[in-house]
């Protein structure tokens, strides 16, 4: 299984750990924590060197209640960061980003991937990755960032979503992005209980038994301090224990902010998994 990232391929045959970086000052775990385009590179090499094949960067934060920002402060944070990275780094640079004007700003900055919480349904952002070579992260999400942890419902929540990322990766697909240059997201912790993220985890190979590879992102969420009680910095072994499980089922690309202590998880449920280190 490969993923097409503009100018650069990546092989999915096993899981890829994406890391994560974001440039914001409100971000749920590490908001604030790289105030400087220099800080933000540096981090960026330090998650390459521990493992991560994927550097997500991100300019507005996307945790429940957050502030938008201005499309000009996002593409001031991020374009200078993606440009550097690129430039230095032999990784698939993403843009976590809900704007289509920053889209393509980043794409034409070195971004190979687009992560979209939005999964691509706001006006032009099909157009914008379609105009592009770069692949896209469709992920679910019940709600907006502001409202999507208020009263989250389903009926069966793992068709709902399965269903939701199928039509939008046929609205990509109709528009001229091929079928290699997509993998899906189902969201865990937007627009989700805890119930829900549960049985999204416990049926994932269901969510993954399909023609596109699944990305998810489970690394200290909320659902972990429901689960057991601790806060966002003492999430660390539950962050591996789903990483695992995703792996084990199915999952191709894992986001997390802790990418060395990710990586070994990984690689041992994925041994486990292919019965070969």
């Amino acid at each position: 299984m490969r993923l097409s990232c503009a100018d650069r391929v990546l092989d999915l045959t096993r899981p890829v750990v994406m890391g994560v970086l974001n440039v914001t000052a409100d971000s749920f775990s590490d908001g604030g924590r790289f105030p400087s385009p220099a800080a933000a590179v540096a981090h960026g090499h330090a998650m390459v060197a521990a493992g991560a094949g994927i550097i997500d960067v991100g300019g507005e934060s996307t945790r429940p209640g957050a502030t938008p920002v201005s499309l000009q402060q996002e593409l001031d944070r991020v374009l200078p960061v993606i440009e550097a990275l690129r430039r230095e780094l032999d990784a698939v640079i993403s843009i976590d980003t809900m704007k289509p004007e920053v889209m393509r700003a980043a794409v034409a900055a070195g971004a190979g991937l687009v992560n979209d919480v939005q999964a691509l349904q706001a006006p032009g952002a099909i157009a914008a990755v379609a105009a592009g070579n770069a692949a896209v992260c469709l992920m679910h999400m019940q709600g907006t960032p502001r409202t999507m942890q208020s009263a989250p419902q389903y009926t069966d929540v793992v068709t709902e979503v399965h269903d939701f990322l199928k039509q939008r990766a046929q609205a990509c697909w109709t528009a001229g992005i091929a079928t290699e240059r997509i993998v899906l997201d189902p969201g865990f912790g937007f627009g989700k209980t805890l119930q829900h993220n549960l049985s999204l985890l416990a049926r994932l190979p269901q969510l993954a038994a399909g023609a596109y590879p699944l990305l998810v992102g489970l690394s200290r969420k909320s659902m972990l301090g429901t689960l057991l009680g601790r806060p966002v910095e003492q999430r660390l072994a539950g962050s591996l224990a789903l990483a695992a499980i995703a792996a084990l089922h199915g999952a191709r690309i894992i986001r997390t902010h802790d990418v060395a202590e990710t990586c070994d998880a990984v690689a041992v449920a994925w041994a486990t998994r292919a019965g070969v280190a």
